[in-house]
């Protein structure tokens, strides 16, 4: 039996990943006036006086919904809210499981953008964060931007920042072992959805300089006709070069090549073309731009890709557990560059430079030490830069 028939198997044994567990005694008319009437209404009361007393007096301050619309599932696709739902429970796992918040999948059947942020922000009350997930492009830009300027709690597309923020990480340490500075890469990205523009313009803030974004159509070049909104503006910013073309064209002499994509677009002629010390980090899932052993057969020095079954998996997982928990332990009111930047460093330093090597650049998706160090380096750098509530 393969994986994927296993856990067929297990999610019907499981019926579901998380469950609701009561934190008070309700065993007894005393503790029933207690945690319900008639003393609830004290609470409730304080609260209507007062809505920063929801954080103290309820179980909002740890409390995030995981919300898809369906559209863009785990390489999957538009396959439903419904059909999301295994995913959105496991996420809800991890985090309870590395982070210790407390969090619920939330499937809304609506692909209209007005209509998913107002659902949210109408529920936002309830939370004290809310992570976006799996929600398709262009759509999940405007539904992002809107949902933090407009709310005042953080909101994290994770498929957007999560994925740049653990790229980051891998970037640090796997420049460390190749002797290359940040400044001085040519570096490409495979894949122009959320994923890839995220992670573009967080490099670009990072200090990295050259940077070349290409699609299914090509290299993303200023003036083209077929780029979308969120694509017209990534070519103001990358592809210094003016260079039009194939993905092929953009890796010849690219020291770095992210790939978020879809699998083997990427041949072992496109590896031999890149720079010395070549470092490929594809992503697609379930199965990567190039398979590991053919990308290293091929010259590369450094391969990560989105799979536990291969060293140096590149994995959100990394990230949204500890974030989430450094933001809301200092009450935080929205995810800013500063949170993101510290939580690569985070996951980056939690890699011994005795233990950094071309297979071990980032640690395992289930070392609770790596959550621990985003969670503080994320409150540290939220409190730092101005946006926590709590100190």
């Amino acid at each position: 039996m393969n994986v994927r028939e296993e856990s067929l198997k297990k999610h019907a044994e499981w019926k579901g990943k998380i469950e609701t567990v009561c934190r008070v005694p309700a065993d007894s008319a005393q503790a029933l006036s207690l945690a319900y009437t008639p003393g609830v209404a004290e609470p409730c009361m304080a609260i209507h006086n007062n809505i920063e007393k929801s954080f103290d007096l309820t179980r909002r301050w740890n409390t995030v919904p995981v919300i898809t619309d369906g559209t863009a599932v785990l390489g999957l696709g538009d396959i439903g809210p419904e059909a999301g739902m295994p995913v959105m429970e496991g996420k809800c796992a991890l985090f309870k499981a590395y982070g210790g918040v407390d969090a619920y999948p939330l499937c809304i059947k609506s692909k209209d953008t007005e209509e998913i942020i107002k659902t949210i922000k109408l529920l936002s009350g309830s939370f004290g964060g809310i992570n976006l997930e799996d929600i398709s492009a262009p759509r999940c830009f405007e539904i992002e931007t809107r949902l933090k300027a407009e709310l005042d709690i953080p909101v994290f597309h994770d498929d957007q920042h999560g994925t740049a923020i653990v790229m980051t990480a891998a970037l640090i340490n796997a420049l460390k072992l190749a002797g290359k500075k940040k400044e001085d890469i040519n570096l490409v990205i495979n894949g122009a959805g959320a994923a890839g523009i995220a992670i573009a313009k967080f490099l670009l803030d990072f200090g990295v300089k050259n940077i070349t974004v290409c699609d299914l159509k090509g290299v993303i070049c200023e003036g083209e006709p077929w780029l979308n909104a969120p694509q017209s503006e990534l070519a103001k910013l990358t592809n210094r070069k003016r260079l039009k073309g194939t993905l092929a064209d953009a890796m010849k002499g690219a020291d770095v090549v992210i790939g978020v994509s879809g699998p083997h677009c990427i041949t072992k002629d496109m590896v031999g073309a890149m720079a010395e010390k070549a470092i490929l980090f594809t992503c697609a899932n379930p199965v990567p731009e190039i398979e590991p052993q053919d990308a290293k057969v091929a010259g590369a020095f450094i391969v990560g890709t989105g799979s536990s079954a291969n060293p140096n998996q590149i994995n959100n997982v990394l990230v949204f557990p500890g974030l989430f928990r450094g933001a809301l332990d200092v009450r935080a009111n929205t995810v800013n560059r500063e949170m993101m930047v510290a939580a690569s460093y985070g996951i980056a330093n939690c890699v011994s430079p005795e233990q950094l090597s071309v297979d071990y650049i980032l640690p395992y998706a289930f070392d609770k030490t790596a959550h621990e160090s985003v969670a503080k380096a994320v409150a540290e750098a939220a409190v730092k830069s101005g946006v926590a509530k709590l100190c």
